[in-house]
């Protein structure tokens, strides 16, 4: 995703409203009422989380944790710089919970911990911004909601394109009949996903790294380097593969357009074809999903070397109806294709939804109205569970069924077995929130 700057983002409508009611709405429209944001999670993602909260008024970004010490030191320092005061830096997000001068956080940190920092961070009474997938397990996002709702907080996914003008638009086509009746959705996670070669299994501890914090809810294990600090996406550890990891994007997006949530029957198939490397989720996955009742499907196809794109869309979606098609690509642009001889029809495409998504958080933080978040913590279990039973299928090897009631499989007790984890004390996911 293209950065704007933040003229660019003022020049927007939305962004300007966003940015009018930051400066000027609420309970803290006085500079020294800020909202203080403390970012968990600073090595990939949380850079971005601190760049734009830097640009949005009415926000102080007044700390920062992570369990590398290493990607502390930099940020820190330049946000000390910036601001003329001294910067929260911890290792363990259980003491930036515990602190009464912080009133939310971001949490960018490796897919095991989004859920747990969640449930931690509202039961602290702290309003929450999660990157996606917001869940590891289908358990843990569910217990993401009822932490959410008992505690009051707002909890927006970090899915950007749900606050993309553009992509509001396309979706309010699919809903007026653009292109008819609306009875698919293709998601596509086309990456370049190269080797991660093979690395031992069991190393010396870097310095300084807390390794215990590091793992948090999962099973102890060794350190390696096959997993510290990007490849964790391609374990079940840690990670949930691309379609998990880019793809929850595409997830969300599948499910909005199409509106629906959870499946009732689920098939995937894939696998690695071409590395011999420590990477343990497949390389390539397809996979199906089907709504009885809606009469509606989602395909979505992973993939991760040379290959070509699908009208122009190689991250994105695509929505096919009984008079035309929809192409959405990555976060910010649409395109439609209208009857038999592909007619272009509406067509749209923004920037900024990076700054508009939190933009939008801030604005929920101060009135506290929950209605308002364009990707509350509903959206983030059901986008991630998708996601999930996926890998589930591929990893159990047949076709499931699913009842989006209970969010159990029918019949198949090992596949329940994987909607959740052996949880590892102190780091428990709680059956009660």
């Amino acid at each position: 995703m293209g950065t704007v700057s933040r003229r660019g983002f003022l020049s927007t409508s939305a962004g300007a409203v966003a940015a009018a009611q930051l400066a000027t709405g609420g309970a803290r429209a006085a500079a020294s009422d800020a909202v203080r944001v403390v970012v968990i999670g600073v090595g990939g993602r949380g850079r971005d989380h601190i760049r734009v909260l830097r640009g949005l008024k009415g926000v102080e970004v007044v700390g920062l944790c992570d369990p590398d010490p290493d990607h502390l030191r930099g940020p820190a320092q330049s946000l000390e710089k910036e601001s003329g005061r001294k910067i929260i830096a911890e290792t363990n997000p259980r003491r930036i919970f515990e602190r009464k001068d912080v009133d939310a956080v971001t949490i960018a940190t490796p897919n095991h911990w989004h859920a747990l920092a969640t449930i931690w961070a509202c039961q602290a009474g702290k309003d929450v911004y999660v990157e996606k997938p917001g869940s590891h397990n289908v358990f843990e996002g569910r217990k993401m909601v009822e932490a959410a709702e008992k505690y009051g907080r707002m909890v927006q996914h970090g899915v950007q394109l749900r606050s993309s003008p553009a992509i509001k638009e396309a979706v309010k086509h699919l809903r007026d009949g653009l292109i008819g009746k609306v009875y698919m959705a293709r998601g596509l996670v086309f990456r370049w996903r190269p080797s991660i070669d093979k690395k031992p299994a069991e190393e010396a501890v870097p310095e300084g790294l807390n390794w215990d914090v590091w793992q948090g809810p999962a099973q102890a294990r060794p350190f390696s380097r096959r997993f510290v600090h990007y490849n964790w996406h391609w374990t079940w550890e840690y990670g949930n593969g691309d379609v998990g990891n880019q793809g929850t994007h595409e997830t969300d997006m599948c499910q909005w357009g199409l509106d629906v949530k959870l499946p009732s029957q689920i098939v995937a198939m894939g696998g690695k074809f071409l590395f011999d490397d420590d990477k343990v989720t497949p390389e390539i996955l397809t996979s199906a999903y089907y709504y009885p009742e809606e009469n509606r499907m989602i395909e979505f196809e992973v993939r991760h070397w040379c290959t070509n794109l699908e009208d122009g869309a190689g991250v994105g979606n695509i929505f096919y109806g009984s008079e035309g098609y929809m192409v959405i690509k990555g976060y910010n642009s649409y395109e439609t294709y209208l009857g038999e001889k592909r007619k272009p029809g509406p067509a749209n495409k923004d920037s900024g939804e990076m700054e508009l998504h939190m933009a939008n958080w801030i604005e929920a933080i101060r009135t506290r109205k929950k209605e308002s978040l364009d990707g509350p913590v509903e959206t983030a279990h059901y986008s991630s569970a998708l996601a999930h039973l996926g890998n589930i299928a591929f990893r159990v090897g047949r076709q499931l069924k699913f009842d989006p009631k209970t969010e159990k499989f029918v019949g198949d007790e090992e596949a329940n077995a994987l909607l959740t984890r052996n949880y590892r004390a102190p780091y428990i996911v709680p059956e009660k929130v």
